[in-house]
């Protein structure tokens, strides 16, 4: 394996990701309720919209509505951290796919959405009093991204093209993205996503990994459906064997990074207290992409991610508030020597 510095292209600094366009529907719930409903604690379902409303029905609260989507997560934090980032996918030309498209611009991302009649895709996250989040998925307009949309121009001077492990489900799609960040010259990082998803996807993984990834990026739910195996070293180990960085996030204990033969530990942010881990893995996407594509020590992308982990944990849904966004830039203008302003040039 090649250190990840080597491959990455020393002109680009931009993460372009791609995935589903959503729309995330946040409620609080107990074990009871999903149970009710058949959610899979900590999981994802994929459901018809109608389940989703009906769900939303039986709740005492309506719920909170904000754009989400895995990879779409990911890339809004880099933008807020003062990077370049793209977005790539498919939402629907009604009310919700509007404000999806309205706020990837006030987050400072770069958008290539290609439309549709159908209705937006959205995700009813429901968390639980131990911060757990259970969810149904209703894909809508994001089902239909068709693999011919995936050319080299989406990925256009990526550095990282960041893909979220839903794609899985759509291998032809799946295929085409990862053919085209190739040609566009981009390195690429799989977020494995969920553990059911890793499950159904045990066909197509180990080669998918090998032959095309560079970046793998795991929990230990994750982690465990792909190796067989809850040793944290012996994960990491299988999990780098073929990748030239590989990540497992475990939770309140924090994070471990494989790359050129050694591993770095990382610690979580705070006391593990958490309100909601809706997005806690995404943004710490958000802050170790950041931190590779401008060339910072992985030290220092691993505390960065270890920060804007901990800080949506701090808040319901994905989306860090404007005043926790002002400290994570003070935290980076005080630790990185010249700041953060090597995102910017």
């Amino acid at each position: 394996m090649m250190k990840i510095y080597d491959k990455l292209d020393p002109q680009r600094n931009k993460v372009t990701g791609v995935g589903s366009a959503l729309m995330d529907i946040l409620a609080h719930a107990d074990d009871d309720f999903l149970n009710r409903v058949g959610a899979i604690k900590g999981g994802m379902t994929y459901v018809d919209k109608a389940i989703i409303d009906q769900t939303i029905a039986l709740m005492p609260v309506p719920p909170q509505v904000v754009p989400g989507g895995s990879a779409c997560n990911t890339v809004v934090g880099i933008g807020r951290l003062g990077g370049r980032a793209r977005f790539v996918g498919k939402c629907g030309n009604g009310p919700m796919g509007r404000r999806f498209r309205e706020d990837l611009g006030k987050q400072g991302v770069e958008s290539v959405i290609f439309p549709s009649d159908s209705p937006t895709g959205r995700v009813l996250s429901m968390v639980t009093p131990d911060a757990q989040r259970s969810m149904f998925t209703f894909l809508g307009a994001s089902a239909e991204a068709q693999p011919e949309e995936m050319t080299a121009a989406c990925f256009a001077e990526a550095a990282i093209v960041h893909i979220e492990g839903y794609l899985l489900f759509n291998r032809e799609l799946l295929g085409a993205v990862v053919r085209a960040a190739r040609q566009a010259g981009a390195l690429i990082s799989l977020d494995l996503a969920s553990f059911n998803v890793v499950a159904e996807a045990k066909d197509i993984l180990p080669d998918l990994i090998a032959e095309h990834v560079d970046i793998l990026i795991a929990n230990e739910d994750e982690a465990a459906a792909y190796t067989g195996t809850r040793d944290e070293a012996e994960a990491l180990r299988m999990l780098s064997a073929d990748v030239d960085l590989a990540v497992l996030k475990v939770g309140a204990r924090g994070s471990l990074v494989a790359h050129d033969g050694q591993v770095m530990r990382f610690a979580a942010k705070g006391n593990g207290d958490a309100v909601d881990t809706t997005g806690a893995g995404d943004l710490w996407a958000s802050g170790f992409l950041f931190g590779l594509v401008n060339r910072r020590p992985l030290p220092q992308c691993g505390e960065l991610a270890s920060l804007c982990g901990y800080e949506v944990c701090q808040v319901m849904g994905a989306s860090i508030p404007d005043q926790r966004w002002m400290a994570i830039q003070n935290y980076m203008e005080a630790q990185w020597p010249g700041g953060s302003s090597a995102a910017k040039s």
